[in-house]
C-alpha cells in the first residue's frame, strides 16, 4: 500500500469511526504529511517498507529544524496512531515506532491565575443591566467551577445541564461522556443567567445551546476569548488570560486544596493520567511551602 493511501485511510478512521474533532484530525494530518515527506526523501514508497530508522530520521530532521520537543512528541504520537491502526487492519506486521522513546519535554507548570485573580474577574461590574456581561461571567464561573475545555463550554446544550442535581453531562474528546459537578456558586450564577438574562438575549428566539449571542446563535471559542480579555481589562487584571488558563486554575486550585489526581483526571476528561500528572508539581510546591512555614527547622 502506498504511503498516501495508508495515511488517507487512517485519517478517515479517526474522523469517521473515532469521531475525533476536526482540529485533532487536522493536526494528525499535518504530522502524517511530515512523515510522508520524510519517507519520500528516503525513497520509501510503500508503507510496509517503513522501518524504525525512517521514523528516527523524521524526528531527527524535526529536531535539526528547531521544532520543539513537545511538537516532536506530538509527531511521534501521530505516527504511532497511524501504525497501530495499520497493524490492527493487518496492512503492516509491526509498528516501527513502538520501541522509540518520546522526546524529553520540559515539565512546565500551567500559568494558572491565582484565586484572587479569578475572584476579581467574577466581581467585575454589575451584570444586572447587561445580559451579555451576565452571560460572560456565567461562562467564566462555569469554566473555573468545572474545568471545561472551551470547545465543551461554547457547545454546551441545555439538555446537558442538571441544575437540580448540580452537575453537567459533558461530551469531550473522542465523544467520551463524563459527569462534572458544578458547585453552588456556578450553579446559582448559571441559574440566574438562564432564568433572567438568556431570554433577554434571545428575544423570543429558540436555541438548544446554553450560551448564545444577540443573534440567537451559539458562542464561538474566539468570541469567548475576546470577551474574557474585556472582562480582564475591566477588572484591571494584567495577567494574560485565556479559557485554557481558567481550566488550569480549576485543576491547580483543586490540587492545592488536596484533591486526588484521579478525581481531577475524571473531571478534566483526560484519557491518560500522565496528562494530569503535571499538577503533581503544584502539589510538591505546596508541600514545600507548608514545610518551610510550619517546620521548626525548615
Amino acid at each position: 500500500m502506498s504511503i498516501d493511501e495508508a495515511i488517507d485511510r487512517f485519517l478517515h478512521y479517526v474522523a469517521a469511526e473515532r469521531r475525533l474533532s476536526a482540529h485533532t484530525v487536522e493536526a494528525y494530518g499535518r504530522d502524517c504529511a511530515g512523515l510522508a515527506a520524510a519517507l519520500d526523501r528516503r525513497s520509501v514508497k510503500a508503507i510496509e517498507d517503513v522501518g524504525a530508522a525512517d521514523v528516527v530520521a523524521l524526528l531527527g530532521d524535526l529536531k535539526e529544524r528547531g521544532v520543539s520537543a513537545r511538537s516532536r512528541a506530538r509527531a511521534l504520537s501521530a505516527v504511532r496512531g497511524l501504525f497501530r491502526y495499520l497493524v490492527r487492519e493487518r496492512v503492516v506486521a509491526v509498528d516501527p515506532s513502538a520501541d522509540l522513546r518520546r522526546p524529553r519535554q520540559g515539565r512546565r507548570l500551567p500559568a494558572a491565575p491565582s484565586r484572587e485573580t479569578v475572584g476579581a474577574l467574577l466581581a467585575t461590574g454589575s451584570e444586572g443591566d447587561d445580559p451579555l456581561l451576565a452571560r460572560d461571567l456565567a461562562m467564566v464561573e462555569l469554566v473555573y467551577a468545572t474545568g471545561l475545555r472551551v470547545s465543551e463550554l461554547v457547545t454546551l446544550k441545555l439538555a446537558q445541564v442538571n441544575l437540580e442535581g448540580g452537575y453537567l453531562t459533558v461530551v469531550g474528546k473522542g465523544r467520551k461522556e463524563r459527569a462534572v459537578p458544578i458547585g453552588a456558586f456556578a450553579r446559582d450564577r448559571l441559574l440566574r443567567y438562564l432564568a433572567e438574562d438568556r431570554p433577554r438575549i434571545l428575544h423570543g428566539r429558540l436555541s438548544d445551546r446554553v450560551f448564545v449571542t444577540r443573534h440567537g446563535r451559539h458562542m464561538t471559542r474566539q468570541s469567548f476569548w475576546q470577551r474574557l480579555r474585556k472582562i480582564a481589562a475591566r477588572a484591571d487584571v494584567r495577567q494574560r488570560l485565556s479559557p485554557h488558563t481558567l481550566r488550569h486554575a480549576f485543576a491547580t486550585h483543586l490540587v492545592e486544596g488536596g484533591a486526588d489526581l484521579r478525581a481531577i483526571q475524571l473531571m478534566l476528561g483526560h484519557a491518560d493520567i500522565g496528562t494530569t500528572e503535571v499538577y503533581t508539581h503544584v502539589a510538591r510546591d505546596r508541600l514545600r511551602e507548608i514545610h518551610k512555614k510550619f517546620h521548626p527547622r525548615p
